[in-house]
């Protein structure tokens, strides 16, 4: 089991950060920040990415002023990367609208945003010089993962690859990170397929952590994982082809 905490990193929060909303954060890096699982997207674990060149947030962090004001007070918001539906929160709009930020998601879910102005993209899009979106469909049409050429490579899974538990009978069993087979999983054969790009796309010199979008519950307490591409590489897509749909 490789885990990553960065205590070092709660340093970086800003000296006015009220003691509420640290609550709501859990520092990675001191350019990366995980926010609180979000009840409005099903538990969903947003980030935020500082960079010179313009912030980038991945899925939408829970509604509340308190986070809002953090993203401000670290230089608003350039670009709001949503990796899969379930990553659209209620409030998209409004983020659009306080921090004047660009909305990137995979053409195919691009219908989902009707109310905001939208940045399609088909299989790459560039975020900046060090961070890009990469199309992995399968767990919907449109599902999407991050890549940041930080720190060794963090790749942020969305609910691409998620962890679970190794037997959820026995608490200190581990976990391991793999795709989750769902009622509302839209292709599984292209979702392994999409794990079998990322395996060719990286190595262990470009791929050291790990950020899934929900279940960070199974880390016990962190929110990366540390050696990702040992963690990706030992996903057997063969295996997984029959594997039984989990709610």
């Amino acid at each position: 089991m490789s885990l990553f905490y960065s205590d070092e990193s709660l340093a970086n929060l800003p000296d006015s950060l009220p003691r509420t909303t640290a609550k709501l954060l859990n520092p990675v890096f001191d350019f990366l920040f995980a926010f609180a699982p979000n009840r409005d997207t099903l538990g969903g674990t947003a980030y935020l990415i500082v960079e010179k060149a313009g912030n980038i947030l991945i899925d939408c962090p829970g509604s509340n002023p308190e986070i809002t004001d953090f993203i401000a007070e670290m230089g608003g918001i350039a670009w709001l990367v949503l990796t899969h539906r379930g990553g659209i929160g209620s409030h998209v709009k409004a983020l659009q609208e306080q921090f004047g930020c660009a909305i990137a998601i995979q053409e195919q879910a691009a219908y989902l945003l009707p109310q905001a102005q939208v940045t399609p993209f088909a299989s790459e899009l560039p975020l900046s010089d060090d961070c890009t979106a990469i199309w992995t469909p399968g767990h919907s049409p449109g599902s999407s993962c991050v890549y940041c050429a930080q720190n060794g490579g963090i790749l942020f899974t969305g609910r691409h690859l998620l962890p679970r538990p190794v037997n959820p009978e026995e608490a200190t069993a581990g976990f391991a990170i793999a795709p989750l087979r769902r009622p509302k999983t839209f292709h599984w054969p292209r979702q392994l397929q999409s794990v079998e790009v990322l395996k060719q796309r990286f190595s262990p010199e470009t791929l050291e952590y790990l950020c899934p979008g929900a279940n960070i519950g199974f880390l016990r307490g962190a929110v990366a994982v540390k050696d990702a591409y040992r963690h990706l590489s030992a996903i057997d897509c063969q295996e997984l082809r029959h594997a039984k749909i989990v709610s």
